[in-house]
């Protein structure tokens, strides 16, 4: 048990320069969220929807491009990679709206509070999901002795 526990220590130690190059990603998409947002309504004069019908598409690739090159460093299988950050983004989603409606709804606790419990479990958890799920490299092993045909 206690050669698990250090093994894992060291696998979180090994990878705290890829979390925070994860973390700084978030915080730039956050800064970028905003002033995008506010910029659009504001001096684009679009509606609060429109502008986040407009601007959200563009942080959800700044977020997976930049993960995908400078934290994970991921190589290749782009298509397959942005499946499935796309399913790890509705499946937060769903959670935050479950999250919201019992905390906020059931238990009465503030929204505020609520979302800032929220949001800081999905960093947590999607590091992990972004490392070993969403940019980990699937090798496809071929038999050796495999005739090519035309």
């Amino acid at each position: 048990m206690k050669k698990k526990i250090i093994f894992v220590i060291q696998k979180l130690w090994h990878a705290r320069w890829q979390f925070a190059k994860y973390f700084s990603i978030g915080l730039t998409a956050f800064f970028l969220d905003i002033g995008s947002l506010y910029a659009l309504k504001e001096y684009a004069h679009f509606s609060p929807v429109e502008a986040v019908i407009t601007n959200q598409p563009l942080i959800i690739l700044f977020v997976f491009w930049t993960n995908k090159k400078w934290s994970f460093q991921a190589k290749g299988q782009t298509h397959a990679q942005l499946i499935r950050f796309i399913s790890l983004a509705l499946t937060n989603y769903g959670i935050s709206v479950l999250w919201m409606w019992f905390f906020a709804h059931i238990l009465d606790v503030h929204y505020l509070m609520a979302k800032m419990a929220n949001v800081i479990l999905a960093v947590s958890w999607n590091f992990l999901a972004y490392k070993y799920w969403v940019y980990r490299e699937i090798t496809v092993h071929k038999p050796e002795n495999q005739l090519l045909t035309d």
